[in-house]
């Protein structure tokens, strides 16, 4: 497909980051059908126009990235979506993977990098920004196969751990005995095959908190 024959739609509520991306695209040779500086004129745009691909900031007036994917979506567009964003923390990264992203952009990658974003996204693969200093798609999915072996029970004490809340706690919250923590503690331990020692469960909820509060 040629490049002016890919339609995009690009939302941002910073103008230099708008603009600044829309030029950059057009002097490409894309086809940019529309821009919009919040989500709720991004879904508007996105449903009337139905362009390849829309390159969505996260934080926007109205409703956010996320927000805006969930409403096309129900709208079953054949639209592809790409999120475009200085955030780099998993949890963001657990959000976009929730709602179905076909690309993760960062602010700070080239015209370059977009490009091949483009490419990829609309041969049906899933991009992720270059820019991460790990393979972060991975290492999230990676840990929500784990997490996702834990009972509910679990992961409710999972939480309480990564909000730095001791057993003692943790049993007074839930109005179960410590004990009965405890042994929650063992099978989450043993399920997210981490060392079997009391600290070893409390950091990897604090490295995982970003995570961890999505569930």
């Amino acid at each position: 497909m040629l490049k002016s024959q890919i339609s995009i739609i690009i939302a941002d509520d910073h103008p230099i980051m708008l603009n600044g991306l829309r030029e950059e695209l057009e002097k490409a040779g894309y086809n940019i059908q529309a821009t919009a500086n919040n989500g709720t004129t991004a879904v508007e745009v996105i449903a009337s126009m139905q362009p390849d691909i829309a390159i969505l900031d996260v934080e926007m007036p109205f409703l956010n990235g996320f927000e805006v994917i969930k409403k096309c979506q129900s709208l079953e567009l054949k639209t592809r979506f790409v999120i475009m964003t200085y955030h780099k923390e998993r949890g963001f990264v657990v959000q976009a993977k929730k709602v179905g992203v076909h690309g993760y952009l960062l602010k700070e990658d080239t015209i370059a990098d977009i490009e091949i974003c483009i490419e990829k996204v609309l041969n049906n693969e899933i991009y992720f920004s270059r820019s991460f200093t790990v393979d972060v798609e991975k290492e999230v999915d990676k840990e929500l196969r784990k997490i996702a072996l834990l009972t509910p029970s679990e992961r409710t004490v999972v939480r309480l751990i990564a909000q730095e809340k001791s057993s003692a706690e943790i049993g007074e919250i839930l109005k179960v005995s410590k004990r009965t923590i405890e042994k929650h503690r063992s099978n989450i331990i043993s399920k997210l095959e981490l060392n079997p020692s009391f600290d070893a469960l409390n950091q990897w909820a604090l490295d995982y908190k970003e995570i961890i509060i999505t569930l």
